[in-house]
C-alpha cells in the first residue's frame, strides 16, 4: 500500500516491521505491538480486560520477536532504518482497528528524529484515530465507519502478501541507482 501512495509523488518507500502481539484466542486481537529497536506497546486496557498473567504475554512476544527479527533480515536485507532526521515521514498501512501496531510504528520512527510523522489509512477505528493523534503529528484516515469491524471488514480483497512479494515492491519502489565514481 505505501508503494502505491508514495509513486504518484516519488517519494522513497522503505519498510519498517511491525509485529502485532495477537491475543491467544483471536491472534487478530492486538494487545499491543513490537517494532524495530526493542519498542513494545501495550492495549493497557485490553491486557487489563483479559487479565493476562506475565508467562501468556511473554510467550506471544517472544514468538513474535522471532518472526520480526526474521522479516527485518528478509525486508532490510541487513541494512540499517533508513537516515529520516529531519524529514517528514508518511506511516501507511492497510487500516487500524485498535492503532496497536501503528503506534509501534510511530513511536520507532519518533526516535530517529523525523520532522513530522503524518500516518495514512483508508480507513481506521474513531478511537484508534485518536490514540495515534497522540504519538504522530497527523492521523489519516478517509474514513472512520462504525462500528469499525476491522481492517478485513472493508476490503474486497485483503491478501496476505509472501516476502518475495514485499521485498519486489520494495526493490520496485527503491530511487535508481546513480553510477559509481567516475561513470556516466
Amino acid at each position: 500500500m505505501a508503494c502505491e501512495v508514495a509513486a504518484p509523488v516519488g517519494e522513497p518507500v522503505n519498510a519498517l516491521v511491525v509485529r502485532k502481539l495477537g491475543a491467544p484466542l483471536n491472534r487478530e486481537l492486538a494487545l499491543g505491538a513490537i517494532a524495530y529497536g526493542g519498542v513494545t506497546v501495550y492495549n493497557e486496557e485490553l491486557l487489563e480486560q483479559l487479565d493476562m498473567d506475565e508467562s501468556q504475554l511473554t510467550s506471544v512476544r517472544e514468538h513474535e520477536q522471532k518472526e520480526l527479527g526474521r522479516r527485518e533480515s528478509v525486508y532490510r536485507g541487513g541494512r540499517p532504518p533508513p537516515a529520516i532526521g529531519g524529514e517528514t515521514v508518511v506511516i501507511v498501512d492497510d487500516g487500524m482497528a485498535t492503532g496497536a501496531t501503528m503506534r509501534a510504528a510511530a513511536v520507532v520512527t519518533r526516535a530517529l528524529s523525523p520532522a513530522t510523522i503524518i500516518v495514512a489509512v483508508p480507513r481506521a477505528a474513531a478511537d484508534a484515530v485518536e490514540r495515534i493523534e497522540r504519538v504522530a503529528d497527523q492521523a489519516l484516515a478517509l474514513a472512520t465507519p462504525e462500528p469499525y469491524l476491522g481492517v478485513g471488514a472493508w476490503c474486497a480483497q485483503l491478501p496476505h502478501l509472501t516476502d518475495d512479494e514485499v521485498v519486489a515492491a520494495l526493490a520496485a519502489a527503491a530511487p535508481p541507482q546513480r553510477s559509481g565514481a567516475g561513470g556516466a
